[in-house]
């Protein structure tokens, strides 16, 4: 049986039928955050259709048309990742992926399916990666845009769930866009480095019924932090109150709605207590009613402090956005 390190505490490894009562103790402590989005969580209720759970997995294995691995944290199971699809024949695949809240915060999740891609692009020459999920399942897809996936559009009502049709965002990746810029090995330091942009990138993040929280900026960066926006060559500088505030405002009046940003690519180099980001994002949202889509680059400084990885600066410089007629 293979296992495959993730950072220093964990681990990724099959899932097997034999591991049923685990499995099943870890799903009821993960049931308030995977229940609104996972079905076979609500039916892994008992021993016995745990079992079932899995078996259907292991099924899918044993043909070639799937697969379930578990995440281990210090020994204990806190979460996984799936081919819930695995279609060789068309070269189509589908990832999913669950976590309960002792496994967040630690990248986990987003490292055991770049190990999934990985092997089904340069292993089982994949041609396609998917990624379902419901419109309203924020934190997964955010994972699948720290993974660099493309948003290829919605599935309207497209499947029904404890008595109501879900609409069901449809995300992609191809062979030819693997691995993506400045892709690196994962140590724990590119963990942290990770969550702290993933902190700030979802900070601004209204779509659906989520509410952003600039505030949580402040806890990323040292206090004495700065954000510059090159604007036409010239640099706007920011403290952090002066970037936060009308920012805030914009995403909670109406004049930004159903606004996210997304790391597409990225490439991170770590000198001891110092590190430096460069990112390539992309944006969308309504702007005053009207549709809009923008992309652009960031770079960004950390520092080590007494109390952890910090981010000390941060400039970025837009493309010229694209807004619907």
């Amino acid at each position: 049986m293979f296992t495959l390190p993730l950072g220093d505490h964990a681990q990724l490894r099959p899932l097997e039928p034999w591991q049923a009562p685990e499995f099943l103790a870890h799903i009821d402590r993960a049931r308030a955050s995977v229940d609104p989005w996972i079905p076979w969580a609500t039916y892994s209720t008992d021993l016995d259709s745990a079992t079932a759970t899995l078996k259907r997995y292991a099924d899918r294995l044993a043909t070639d048309t799937g697969g379930i691995y578990g995440i281990w944290l210090d020994g204990t199971l806190v979460g996984g990742v799936m081919f819930t699809r695995f279609d060789s024949a068309s070269g189509v695949c589908e990832i999913g992926c669950w976590l309960e809240s002792a496994g967040e915060g630690r990248g986990l999740v987003t490292q055991a399916c770049r190990s999934l891609i990985g092997w089904a692009f340069q292993e089982r020459g994949m041609s396609r990666v998917e990624w379902w999920a419901a419109a309203g399942n924020t934190r997964s897809i955010d994972v699948a845009r720290r993974l660099g996936l493309t948003r290829d559009g919605v599935l309207r009502q497209h499947s029904s769930y404890r008595g109501v049709r879900h609409d069901i965002e449809v995300w992609s990746l191809l062979s030819e866009e693997w691995p993506p810029l400045g892709e690196v090995p994962v140590s724990g330091v590119q963990v942290e480095l990770d969550r702290l942009m993933g902190v700030f990138v979802g900070a601004f993040t209204n779509t659906g019924d989520r509410r952003p929280d600039l505030g949580v900026i402040r806890d990323v960066f040292i206090p004495q932090g700065r954000i510059i926006a090159n604007v036409g060559h010239e640099p706007v500088i920011y403290d952090l109150d002066a970037f936060i505030e009308p920012r805030q405002k914009m995403l909670t009046d109406g004049t930004l709605t159903e606004f996210s940003e997304w790391e597409v690519a990225e490439r991170t180099e770590i000198f001891g207590s110092i590190a430096h980001r460069f990112s390539e994002y992309r944006k969308s949202g309504f702007h005053n009613g009207k549709w809009f889509e923008g992309s652009g680059y960031k770079t960004t400084q950390f520092l080590r402090t007494p109390s952890g990885w910090k981010m000390s600066s941060l400039a970025w410089d837009d493309a010229p956005a694209t807004v619907a007629e």
